[in-house]
C-alpha cells in the first residue's frame, strides 16, 4: 500500500513538474505579440554612414532582421526572399519600404562589412551593428533570441545560434507582425502592400 502511494504521489509531482514547464515555456513571438505584449520600440545602431536610428525612418514599412554576416543559411535565405518580395513592389510602393539588417556578431560585422552584405540583396536593405548591452537590449525588445555555440576544428571559431524572424514594423514605427523567414516573396509582398495601404 505505501508503494502504491508513493507511486501516485510520484506521478502527481511529474505531471505538476510538466504542466508548469508548459505553463512557463516561452511562447513564441508572434502569439505575444496576438496578446497584447509590448513588444518592438524604436532603437539605434551603428552603421557605416553614423547612428541608424529606427525614427528616421518613420514614414516608411521596415523589414528588420537580426543575425550575422557569417550566418550559413536562414539570414541570406531571409534576405534574398525579402530582397524579392520588394522587387515585386512598385517603384513608388519600394521607396516606402527600408530594410535594417542588425548584426548580434559586432566583433566579426563592421558597420562597413554589414553594409556591403546587406545593400549586395537590395540599394533599400541597410546593415548594422551595436555594443553588446544595445543588442541585447534589442534583442529583448523584439522577443528574439541568440547564443554564441563554439565550433571546435573549424576556422570560424563559433556560430551564432539565432531566432529566425521577419519583424514587419509600420510607418509609425510600431512593431505590425513578426513573420517566420519561410514565408515566400509573395506572401511577404502582400503584407507589405496591407500595410502600405493602411496609410493611404
Amino acid at each position: 500500500m505505501t508503494t502504491l502511494r508513493n507511486l501516485l504521489l510520484l506521478t502527481l509531482v511529474m505531471l505538476a513538474g510538466v504542466a508548469l514547464a508548459f505553463y512557463l515555456r516561452p511562447q513564441p513571438v508572434e502569439q505575444r505579440i496576438a496578446l497584447g505584449e509590448k513588444l518592438g520600440g524604436d532603437f539605434t545602431l551603428q552603421a557605416d554612414h553614423g547612428e541608424l536610428k529606427l525614427e528616421d525612418y518613420r514614414g516608411k514599412v521596415v523589414l528588420f532582421f537580426i543575425g550575422y554576416a557569417s550566418c550559413p543559411d536562414v539570414c541570406p535565405t531571409a534576405l534574398a526572399v525579402a530582397a524579392q518580395g520588394l522587387k515585386d513592389l512598385t517603384p513608388s510602393q519600394q521607396e516606402n519600404v527600408a530594410g535594417i539588417f542588425m548584426s548580434v556578431d559586432p566583433d566579426r560585422d563592421s558597420p562597413e562589412k554589414l553594409s556591403k552584405y546587406a545593400s549586395y540583396f537590395h540599394p533599400n536593405f541597410h546593415g548594422a551593428t551595436a555594443d553588446r548591452a544595445t543588442i541585447d537590449s534589442v534583442v529583448k525588445q523584439y522577443g528574439a533570441f541568440y547564443r554564441m555555440v563554439e565550433l571546435k576544428d573549424s576556422a570560424l571559431g563559433y556560430a551564432v545560434d539565432h531566432s529566425s524572424r521577419l519583424y514587419l514594423i509600420d510607418q509609425n514605427g510600431k512593431l505590425s507582425k513578426a513573420l517566420s523567414h519561410a514565408l515566400t516573396p509573395i506572401e511577404l509582398t502582400k503584407e507589405i502592400q496591407a500595410l502600405l495601404s493602411e496609410e493611404t
